[in-house]
């Protein structure tokens, strides 16, 4: 199910989307959910990488696979 949401873009942003919508022949809809799905390929990096600092500087504390089958009760 989609819902609409609403959004502020620059205009030549904007326009630049229109560009590619008409020699497309898609929608802005259409354009901007490819362009965000695409992105969050990018997004997972970045919180990839956060954890992975986080992990790094001893901020967050870390388990083994075998702490976590024992506490799960898997042995």
């Amino acid at each position: 199910m989609k819902k609409a949401i609403n959004i502020r873009l620059d205009k030549e942003l904007l326009d630049n989307l229109d560009e590619y919508a008409k020699e497309l022949d898609r929608t802005r809809t259409y354009l901007i959910e490819k362009s965000i799905s695409a992105y969050f390929d990018t997004l997972d990096e970045m919180i990839s990488d956060k954890r992975i600092d986080e992990v790094k500087k001893g901020n967050v504390e870390v388990y083994t696979l075998e702490q976590v089958a024992k506490e799960l009760g898997l042995n």
